[in-house]
């Protein structure tokens, strides 16, 4: 060979064992990083088809325990994660898997019992398997008796458990340990599967109570829990029970944790307080010797309903204790609880915060965390700053979950100490710029919202924060929901026109979602402010050509409204917008396309939407989010659930649009009489359908042709009546009565005196089938008052001012009054907010602590379509307090009724 092909040939061998070098580095790198990421799962491209086939080797003899083992193993991995198995694949394999009761092998039978139980609900005719667990049930290896009364009571059902009720009594209370146990547990499983099992189950009490007394933990355990699920449902004797093994003392502290349970849920059913016998035994159990015992009860006291901080001490006073303990276990779970109890009762934490802040350097991150949440709703002012500086040390370290935890503790603190907004709202600021998920940075942006909603001072700087977050936010939902609150409090800020610049830039660089929300925020600015109008048109204009249909779409909306230089249009279409129902406008719209008609659509046609009495957090996410969600199926409201009902009573059919519908019942008997009515009022244009869900409570009557006789007050008059046909036992019916309302449209309340009258016909407990004659009889029902909230629904008018100016004084009435009965401005703004039943708007209904004078604004349509807007000055006197009530309503007759409304 030439020396030249020699030297060549030596070459590709290096390079070929360079790349086999290579080769195996690589897979070991990848085999590495896969152990690294958790992807080193030997069954995760399991598939089933695959492992089905080879579930056939169960069939081999001789039996591979072995490889059987591997294989079973594999088909309890995929039911494990989900996998749907067929019920004659399923079949086929478990069949196949009897087979496998011929090996002796341990691991083997064991995962056999473990394969029964996993397909004892898919497989057919699984009971064929019966005799052999039977016979593993009683044998004398003990390492298999435990696991085959598992799987048997898997595949009993209550026809069958009393052929093995004998072999069950006597696995309860058996000498090992192991089988005793597994009994008990599978008895508790066995009382829940149906009533006839449950049935049977009761009458193996004496051999759990004998397994009660066993020196093992675990069957102590098990026997007390099989013991209350027999009797819990029978309360004097679960008080029997706790009081009996109160007295003896158990050798289990799980016991003794789910005795101290048992004991908590009585305390909680029958409100007895700290002077029950039930109550001393579980603060004993803060002295017992075993951990787990002492922190249950101590978790006990401080989640019970009806507890003082007084009677919180002694829980706390362990909970302290445990804050120095060398365990990380009890450190956790002590300072967890202790956050719980901050909540409700911060003052009887106070105590504990030396030892909270030495844990704020714990190494366990998550126990710093919650060491530092409970500080901060337990600190004084005074020392914000220094947790401030304490959290910013670490926050890095821990995770986003723990994150948020954080961040709403500081919004409680921010509200509790709303004249350290600045520091805390730095901090959520720098932190909104660090790395970190969806949900981490929405909790910040939600509690700079909060923080601006409720305190007024921090509104500008809340906002400039805002802006900058926005220059760089990369999520769409939050970009659009702080364009909107861009939108509704920039305008009102002193220096409205520096928030331009950040808005028309999201117009330029971001998505089509957040472009849309950016040129509604645009619109409402120019809305508000003269002065800025000409900015706004010219920006809004260039919007015109945008590349999204939405973006045009509503560009071109608004710089026609802004061009007609009209207040009142700029306030109905841009700065207030629709307030109607979704549903109710698709339904409005549907009926008016079936039924051509040559008058246009008219939107008072239309419900409105629905409106919470407060403004709460849910509530401004819902109306921040409308900018910023997909076109989704929109769900129905209690209001149009209402609207289905009644329009489907031919009687109802001509009342024209349901209007309101209260928002709770009226209930009208105690809950414990032998009928139980509750009401609801329907109201119309020009009637009010009362609608009475009664329930009879009696087990030997059928009432039939149930009605509700209501005497109204004078003007009003009873048109109808519509009897509930039949009401059996304990299920709910429904009677309805309508009421024409007066001719004189000022007169809006009274009280209708009410009688529930029926016929009885006496019935048979057991069948319910009711005799053929009957008697007539009647119960007095409570009063139902109709009120002027009845006649009117709550709308929010973002800018309160500009509406009041829309309205205009044409209708204006004002009156003062005197309300001697109220102790505080913020319960006469309750009681203002219940009577008139408007929606504060503006936060007028939160009023800043320690204040003696206060104006609230209220703002709703009363039926018919009319606008009403209130003006409530409040002022503290040593008499009470005095209000002056200012109305303007687009009618006069509203005007009236509301200006007069405190009148009685």
């Amino acid at each position: 060979m030439p020396m030249h092909a020699v030297e060549l040939l030596g070459q590709r061998n290096g390079a070929g064992l360079v790349f086999n070098n290579n080769l195996k580095n690589a897979h070991a790198s990848t085999r590495q990083k896969e152990e690294e990421e958790g992807g080193g799962n030997p069954y995760h491209h399991l598939e089933k088809s695959a492992v089905l086939q080879e579930a056939r080797s169960f069939n081999e003899t001789p039996i591979n325990p072995r490889r059987c083992g591997h294989i079973l193993t594999k088909v309890l991995y995929l039911i494990n994660q989900g996998e749907q198995l067929g019920s004659m694949e399923a079949t086929e394999a478990f069949f196949a898997m009897t087979k496998l009761f011929q090996s002796k092998d341990a691991t083997l039978r064991r995962l056999v019992y473990l394969g029964i139980k996993e397909m004892s609900t898919i497989a057919q005719d699984v009971i064929i398997v019966t005799s052999s667990l039977m016979k593993d049930m009683t044998g004398k290896e003990d390492q298999f008796r435990g696991p085959a009364i598992r799987a048997l009571c898997s595949i009993t059902d209550h026809t069958m458990l009393q052929s093995i009720e004998r072999y069950m009594k006597q696995a309860i209370v058996d000498k090992v340990h192991a089988v005793s146990s597994a009994a008990l547990v599978s008895s508790l499983h066995l009382s829940n599967a149906s009533k006839g099992s449950q049935e049977v189950v009761k009458r193996w009490v004496n051999e759990a109570q004998e397994a009660v007394s066993s020196d093992n933990l675990l069957v102590q355990y098990h026997a007390l829990g099989l013991l209350y699920h027999i009797r819990k449902h029978d309360k004097l004797a679960v008080n029997k029970l706790v009081m009996k093994f109160s007295k003896h003392s158990l050798k289990s502290p799980y016991a003794y944790c789910l005795l101290i349970r048992i004991a908590s849920k009585l305390l909680d059913e029958e409100e007895a307080g700290t002077n029950s016998p039930l109550f001393d035994f579980i603060e004993n159990c803060l002295r017992n010797k075993n951990e787990i015992v002492i922190y249950e009860a101590a978790h006990a006291i401080v989640n019970l309903r009806h507890t003082s901080a007084k009677e919180l001490t002694p829980a706390v006073s362990v909970l302290q204790l445990f804050c120095s303990s060398p365990k990380p276990t009890l450190r956790f779970a002590a300072v967890r609880t202790l956050n719980k109890v901050a909540m409700k009762h911060p003052a009887a934490v106070t105590a504990c915060n030396l030892d909270l802040e030495s844990l704020i350097t714990d190494t366990n991150r998550s126990i710093a965390t919650l060491a530092i949440t409970t500080l901060l709703k337990t600190g004084s002012e005074s020392s914000v700053d220094r947790l401030m500086k304490q959290i910013s040390s670490f926050m890095s370290e821990i995770s986003d979950e723990f994150k948020i935890v954080v961040v709403q503790a500081i919004q409680s603190l921010c509200m509790k100490f709303p004249r350290k907004h600045n520091v805390m709202m730095n901090f959520l600021s720098s932190i909104l710029r660090d790395e970190g998920g969806f949900e981490y940075k929405k909790a910040i942006v939600d509690s700079i919202i909060t923080i601006i909603e409720e305190n007024a001072e921090a509104k500008e700087a809340g906002l400039a924060h805002l802006c900058e977050f926005i220059e760089d936010c990369e999520h769409t939902v939050l970009a659009t929901r702080i364009l909107h609150l861009l939108g509704s409090e920039g305008p009102r800020t002193p220096t409205p026109s520096k928030y331009i610049r950040f808005i028309y830039n999201r117009v330029i660089l971001e998505n089509p979602a957040v472009r849309a929300a950016a040129v509604t925020a645009l619109a409402k600015f120019g809305a508000h402010c003269d002065e800025l109008l000409p900015s706004c048109s010219v920006l809004l204009e260039r919007c015109l050509l945008d590349s999204d249909d939405e973006v045009r779409d509503r560009a071109t909306f608004y710089v026609s409204v802004l061009k007609q230089k009209q207040k009142s249009l700029n306030l109905a279409y841009i700065l207030n917008g629709l307030q109607v129902s979704v549903v109710g406008l698709e339904r409005a719209l549907h009926h008016y396309t079936l039924e051509p008609s040559d008058h246009a659509f008219d939107m008072k046609s239309v419900p409105l939407a629905t409106q919470p009495l407060v403004d709460q957090k849910a509530g401004r996410e819902a109306r921040d989010m409308n900018v910023s969600k997909p076109a989704e199926k929109v769900a129905q409201s209690r209001q149009d659930v209402f609207a289905e009902q009644l329009h489907a009573v031919p009687e109802f059919a001509n009342l024209g649009n349901l209007f309101k519908s209260s928002s709770l019942p009226v209930e009208l008997t105690e809950s414990e009489t032998e009928y139980v009515v509750q009401c609801v009022k329907h109201t119309f244009a020009n009637y009010v359908v009362f609608q009475f869900d009664c329930t009879n409570t009696l087990n030997d009557q059928v009432l039939e042709n149930v009605t509700v006789y209501m005497d109204p007050p004078d003007g009003f008059e009873v048109l109808k009546y519509i009897p509930c046909p039949s009401l059996p036992y304990n299920k709910a019916g429904t009677t309805y009565t309508l009421v024409h309302l007066p001719e004189d449209p000022t007169q809006v309340s009274g009280s209708f005196s009410c009688t529930l009258k029926f016929l009885v016909k006496d019935c048979d407990p057991n069948t319910g089938e009711p005799d053929e004659d009957g008697y007539d009889d009647e119960y007095v029902l409570e009063d139902v008052d109709l009120t002027v909230a009845d006649h009117v629904q709550r709308v929010m008018k973002p800018n309160f001012g500009a509406s009041w100016e829309d309205v205009g004084p044409e209708n204006e009435l004002e009156d003062t009054y005197a309300l001697s009965r109220m102790k505080s401005v913020e319960e006469a703004v309750k009681t203002i907010m219940t009577a008139m039943g408007l929606q504060p708007c503006e936060r007028s209904d939160k009023v800043p602590e320690g204040k003696n004078s206060h104006t609230l604004f209220l703002a709703g349509i009363f039926r018919g379509g009319h606008d009403v807007l209130v003006r409530s000055k409040l002022a503290m006197t040593d008499d009470g307090i005095n209000m002056q009530l200012t109305c303007r309503s687009t009618d006069p007759h509203v005007a009236e009724i509301f200006a007069t409304a405190f009148d009685d």
